[in-house]
């Protein structure tokens, strides 16, 4: 069957599947029962065809009014421009000058002209009544009338869909709807012969059934859209820094407004539609709108910023001029939004066992039906009535067809792909209160198949609070935790040092010290920004200060590919300095002098030299992350379209920032090792201190090596064939080398890889990998798209639950398969050797129905939703070649429907001298008896079924409520079928004897079962009988002691 699945259902993957491969699973599903919900959770190919169409669009759009804004361009200052809009009577009352279609228009349309005719920026802001430099005012008055007249920042979403919608779509199903009519001419041949109510019983039970499967699965459905729901709402939970009534404070994009000023920093997303106030070396990407990968660069002259679009690099701040379904974007996602996840591979492949066993089921449905049709027509032959058909003889036809029918209901186990996504569902839901924010659904079945995980260092094996600890400045090495200690610093190095410091540390910055809305000090920024503004401030420094002191020329924010960020300063005296940070030994690499102890820059000489080489190694041996900082005079000429130089500087100083290890690293890395996952550090820090942050996570063995980024580049395909396998950490690594490693591992290796990353940069890796996991705090909107799976708290423990739940789901799809092939198995064996050889089917079509919810709604909220233990953390991980129906589930099912056949068969032929049956009821007693026991078999089986391998199936059963409640059900129904409802179900009332029997054949499958699980399977045989007798042994020592 593995052979089967993967060469007509594996082209489908966990990420990045082609159209074709999506469209060519679904013809091979013909045999489908219902459509509509077999189909439900994937993707609607022709809403993402309409999606790029959209983008194509898009992208022809910007072109020609790029064109038409260069050819304006070129003439503008030579025409006497003039303007023929009129302001609308209901903007003007509102308190503004200009209307939502006019500044789509110029920001949409690139249109230069117009916007030259409203006054360029200045002119727009003064029409949305916004100041550039506070933002709008937030009376609730005026904010009202700001989204009556230009609306909110959100994009139309289809509604949400009620209860009756399930349950309409639960009626479509075909087999079902046979039934429906079946029932129906039961009720007019039985109320015709019979007369009401006795004529109207057969019918009414069947109708009865299948209300009752619709409403069981509309209410399973409707409770699974609701938790996606749930889901799509967190996913759209993104926050942007704004300046509003002079405050600067975060917000959710979908409360933005026309007016609003946005900061924007690298790997933003852009909000909304807007207008480009001021920033630096802003490269936008709009591949995302346009299908366009060639970044645009943002400025005065280009000042349009559009919705959706990322910032590469830079940082600006944007007046907003058009939100919602007004941009392109909303449009778009509109579309988007109808267009679905990708289906899983485990869904694809479970509907190919669907189609498989419903072709199965359908050959032995038309046999059985044939088979019973002959014996019915032997029967007459006999008594010579073959030419004589009556309403008994209808109704007996009928009776054969609805069995056929119920047949193909039983056998296309319709819930198996269903289950995927229940199982999906309640464990994403799970995962949120665990802190992981799953965006794929592929993502969880995968992450349980890891083999290894590429984790960053800062932020995930470390808390991310980081604090400057000591400092080497003018020589002095000190101790700069507390604000008595660093006061002591600023005192003991000169004063001329201490000045250039303030300025490189205050300047050179991607944060900003601000004052909140409770009118406190606020510092904003990454970690390391902030430690560094931080330690300024201890200093006694003050920001708004020395930005006032120097104009800022141009900035080259901090590059993972670089490892520097720089600035260029006009000086109030004349001329201009650069100030830089970066990786001490790449920054101190570009140094030729230092500021000595007198506060003079001397030449670096090769005892300074050595000197700071070894302060940073001794800081780095501290598990510091160690920054040098260093400036360079580049006198009075300088063009703000030139790079900044990298050669000459004067080193300032050296800072350790201490970023402690959080708090159970250690423990989550033991556990990844035991569950058979490799754990590497890819980071961007110097070697040393990844070393020591790595020895004390338990990541860095003494069988692992240590490799900086330069080094792994120059290795040649053959060195790396050997090197890989061996690396646990990577220091100084560029986002290219961690994509080259975690090509290497999926491509070469077979690994099944999950990578963390943080950065714009870190976006192909996330990519690449099999799992992409982004950073909830410090990852930027580009690598969190680019993720599957964002990590809300950074934590790398978090990593190691979001594997367990990932193998929780593996499992409990398994079990709910190795359940549910074992009643599709017994129940068209029962059916078929039965009418094949006694010329009637024991189960009828009420009775099958029921089963089938059992096996199929009921089953699957059982067994899939059972929450993961730490016994999955001791496992081998599946990896990328696994089966997934595994010889250990061949041996369970095959087992286990061999005993269910043998109990049935035994009561079928042997039941009646058994059990003394010998009035005008005993087939009716017979049957009731054959359907008890062969219920009570799938529920004893379904407890034997919560694990494949282990003998104690009962541990932790209580805490599961759902699968409590599950059999609760299922027996309390049972009982009320048999005991009560005969008329309508075909049973009648059993003896207390019958009933212990029945309950007793279902209990023995469960004897049978950890028989089953004794017998070693061919991977792993011996491992897996000693882990069994060990379990046996354990389990049976407190009798022996007793």
């Amino acid at each position: 069957m593995e052979n089967y699945l993967n060469e007509n259902f594996g082209e489908v993957k966990a990420k990045n599947s082609s159209e074709e491969a999506l469209q060519r699973w679904r013809k091979l599903c013909w045999l489908v029962k219902n459509r509509k919900r077999r189909f439900r959770f994937t993707a609607n190919l022709s809403k993402r065809f309409e999606a790029e169409a959209i983008r194509r669009s898009n992208q022809e759009k910007l072109r020609v009014a790029v064109l038409v804004s260069k050819a304006a361009l070129q003439f503008i200052h030579c025409l006497n421009l003039s303007s023929d809009y009129t302001v609308p009577k209901k903007v003007e009352e509102a308190g503004f000058q200009i209307c939502a279609d006019e500044l789509g228009s110029i920001v949409e349309g690139h249109d230069v002209k117009k916007l030259k005719i409203h006054g360029g920026l200045e002119g727009i802001a003064d029409k949305l009544s916004t100041s550039i430099k506070d933002g709008i005012s937030i009376s609730e008055d005026l904010v009202n009338r700001r989204k009556e007249i230009y609306g909110i920042n959100k994009f139309t979403e289809s509604p949400p869909r009620g209860f009756l919608v399930f349950v309409w779509e639960a009626l479509q199903d075909m087999t079902l709807m046979i039934l429906g009519v079946c029932a129906l001419v039961s009720l007019v041949v039985g109320i015709a012969m019979e007369g009401w109510p006795k004529g109207a019983h057969d019918g009414l039970g069947i109708v009865a059934s299948i209300l009752l499967v619709v409403f069981v699965t509309a209410t399973s459905d409707y409770k699974q859209s609701l938790q996606f729901k749930d889901l799509d709402r967190e996913k759209k939970k993104i926050t942007v820094q704004i300046t509003r009534n002079a405050v600067r404070q975060k917000i959710s994009i979908y409360d933005l407004l026309p007016g609003d000023i946005v900061h924007l920093f690298i790997g933003d997303q852009v909000p909304a539609d807007g207008l480009f106030v001021s920033g630096f070396s802003v490269l936008i990407n709009e591949s995302s709108l346009t299908g366009e990968s060639e970044p645009v660069r943002a400025n005065a002259a280009n000042p349009f910023l559009l919705s959706g679009t990322k910032v590469q690099d830079g940082s600006c701040k944007m007046l907003v001029t058009t939100v919602g379904m007004r941009t392109q974007w909303g449009k778009l996602m509109a579309t988007l939004s109808e267009g679905g996840d990708d289906e899983t591979p485990l869904q694809v492949k479970l509907n190919g066992v669907a189609t498989l066993i419903g072709k199965i089921g359908l050959f032995f449905a038309v046999v059985t039906f044939a088979v019973l049709v002959q014996g019915l027509f032997s029967r007459k032959l006999q008594e010579g009535t073959h030419w004589i058909w009556s309403g008994d003889d209808a109704m007996e036809m009928l009776e054969f067809f609805a069995v056929a029918v119920t047949i193909v209901v039983v056998a296309v186990p319709e819930g198996l792909p269903l289950a995927v996504t229940l199982s999906l569902a309640f464990a994403m839901k799970k995962m949120m209160n665990d802190k992981a924010l799953v965006r794929h659904l592929a993502a969880c079945e995968t992450m349980g198949s890891s083999t290894t995980i590429c984790s960053d260092k800062t932020g995930t094996l470390t808390t991310n609070h980081m604090t400057v600890v000591k400092a080497c400045v003018s020589g002095e090495t000190k101790e700069v935790g507390c604000s008595e200690s660093t006061a002591n610093f600023g005192s003991a190095i000169p004063n001329s040092a201490k000045r250039i410091l303030l300025e490189s540390i205050f300047n050179n910055t991607g944060g900003e010290v601000v004052v909140n809305e409770e009118k406190k000090v606020q510092i904003l920024g990454s970690p390391t920004e902030t430690a560094l503004l931080e330690f300024g401030l201890l200093l006694g420094g003050d920001f708004q200060q020395e930005r006032e002191k120097s104009k800022i020329v141009k900035v080259e924010p901090f590059n993972s590919a670089k490892k520097r960020m720089g600035v260029v300063l006009e000086l109030p005296s004349g001329g201009f300095r650069v100030h830089c940070k970066g990786a001490s030994e790449i920054i101190l690499a570009a140094c030729d002098k230092v500021v000595d102890s007198n506060g003079v820059v001397a030449p670096l000489e090769e005892s300074s030299i050595n000197h700071l080489k070894d302060t940073i190694e001794r800081f780095a041996n501290e598990a510091l992350r160690t920054l040098c900082l260093a400036y360079l005079e580049i006198g009075n000429e300088y063009s703000d379209e030139s790079p900044i130089p990298f050669k000459g500087y004067t080193c300032i100083g050296i800072v350790g920032i201490k970023d402690p290890v959080r708090p159970g690293v250690k423990e989550s890395v033991a556990i990844c090792r035991s569950a058979g996952i490799v754990v590497r550090m890819v980071t961007g820090d110097n070697i040393t201190t990844a070393k020591a942050i790595a020895r004390e996570c338990g990541i860095l063995t003494d069988e692992g090596i240590a490799i900086e980024g330069p080094e792994f580049r120059e290795k040649s395909e053959e060195e790396l064939q050997e090197l890989i396998p061996k690396i646990q950490v990577m220091a100084r690594s560029s986002p290219l080398d961690k994509h080259t490693l975690v090509k290497h591992l999926r491509t070469t290796f077979q690994e099944v890889v999950a990578v963390t990353g943080d950065g714009t940069n870190d976006a192909p890796a996330l990519h690449e990998a099999d799992v992409g996991l982004a950073m909830g705090i410090a990852g930027t909107e580009v690598a969190k798209e680019s993720a599957d799976v964002i990590i809300l708290d950074d934590n790398f423990s978090t990593i190691v639950t979001v594997a367990k739940w990932g193998r929780s789901v593996y499992i409990n799809i398994q079990k709910f398969v190795q359940f549910q092939l074992t009643v599709n198995v017994v129940a068209l064996i029962v059916n078929f050797s039965s009418a094949c050889l006694t010329g009637n089917a024991p189960l009828t079509a009420v009775q099958l129905l029921w089963v089938n919810m059992i096996m199929d709604t009921l089953g699957a909220l059982a067994l899939a939703t059972e929450p993961p233990n730490d016994d999955l953390m001791k496992r081998s991980p599946v990896g990328r070649k696994g089966n997934f129906i595994s010889n250990v589930m061949w041996r369970n099912v095959l087992g286990q429907s061999l005993y269910q056949f043998v109990v049935i068969w035994y009561l079928q032929t042997r039941g009646k001298a058994v059990f003394r049956l010998d009035g005008s009821d005993s087939d009716l007693i017979l049957n009731t008896l054959i359907f008890n026991s062969f219920v009570f078999c799938q529920v004893f089986n379904e407890i034997s079924s919560r694990d494949m391998e282990k003998i104690n199936v009962f541990k932790g059963i209580l805490k599961n409520y759902v699968f409590v409640a599950v059999l609760t059900c299922t027996v309390f129904f049972q009982i009320i079928i048999v005991e009560f409802l005969g008329t309508f179900a075909n049973t009648t009332p059993l003896s207390w004897q019958q009933w212990f029997v029945s309950v007793f054949f279902g209990f023995l499958g469960m004897p049978i079962a950890a028989a089953l699980k004794m017998i070693p399977v061919a991977t792993g045989a011996i491992d897996a009988f000693a882990m069994v007798a060990d379990e046996l042994i354990g389990s049976l020592k407190p009798l022996l002691l007793d």
